[in-house]
């Protein structure tokens, strides 16, 4: 398969860190293609602006989905974005590896998916959901929580993880045509011990030997 990893974390050394390098050795190890954007080290800005563009539509009036779709009908995507789409194309498994921050994706993280996701070149002229772009491609999020598990249960202090999920799974990524793999997430990585850490990557590391082989699971509607 060809595997795209997107990852992005503030501290190489954290748990996020060991899985995102662990993901990447394993897939390539077992024959898989993998590109990566570490968006940390690539220091990627999240902010969209007119820097997201080399071409102009209207030079009054800054409306960046009327950008979007000029860029994409005149190659006008800037070198930075145009590199993340392509890899975004490129692939059939794309995972997003990230910590939970406030119920969602960190900042950086969802300015990608704001500045990548460009309508017209990623979805758009009836292109959503089931017929969306990237119908047959599969992504997985895999995660980590400051929480421990039973908080994000149904009825738990934080809410069933399905419904708090749901926004990036439904709203983002089938929104776009992907079919999305059950994510792989450790509760609380910060409150285990060193060994209950590394029986975690043992446990991701064997479920990647066999990613190729997963089928998408149902991520509920609203």
């Amino acid at each position: 398969m060809k595997i795209f990893i997107v990852y992005w974390h503030p501290e190489p050394q954290s748990f996020n860190g060991s899985m995102f390098r662990t993901a990447c050795k394993v897939l390539v190890d077992v024959g898989h293609e993998v590109r990566t954007s570490d968006l940390h080290e690539m220091r990627f800005d999240p902010v969209s602006s007119r820097k997201n563009f080399t071409t102009v539509k209207d030079q009054d009036y800054f409306k960046q989905q009327i950008e979007e779709m000029h860029a994409t009908e005149t190659k006008g995507f800037s070198a930075g974005l145009e590199a993340e789409m392509e890899k975004l194309e490129w692939c059939d498994l794309m995972i997003w590896q990230f910590p939970l921050w406030w119920f969602g994706l960190p900042a950086v993280l969802k300015g990608w998916v704001d500045r990548v996701f460009a309508m017209g070149r990623i979805y758009g002229y009836g292109h959503i959901y089931e017929t969306g772009v990237f119908r047959g491609k599969q992504a997985l999020l895999s995660l980590t929580t400051g929480g421990q598990e039973e908080a994000y249960r149904h009825g738990g202090f934080n809410g069933d993880i399905s419904g708090v999920l749901r926004p990036i799974q439904r709203g983002m990524l089938e929104f776009v045509g992907f079919g999305v793999l059950a994510p792989q997430i450790v509760y609380a990585p910060v409150r285990m011990t060193d060994d209950e850490r590394a029986q975690h990557l043992v446990a991701y590391t064997a479920r990647l030997l066999h990613i190729a082989h997963e089928s998408p699971v149902n991520v509920g509607t609203y």
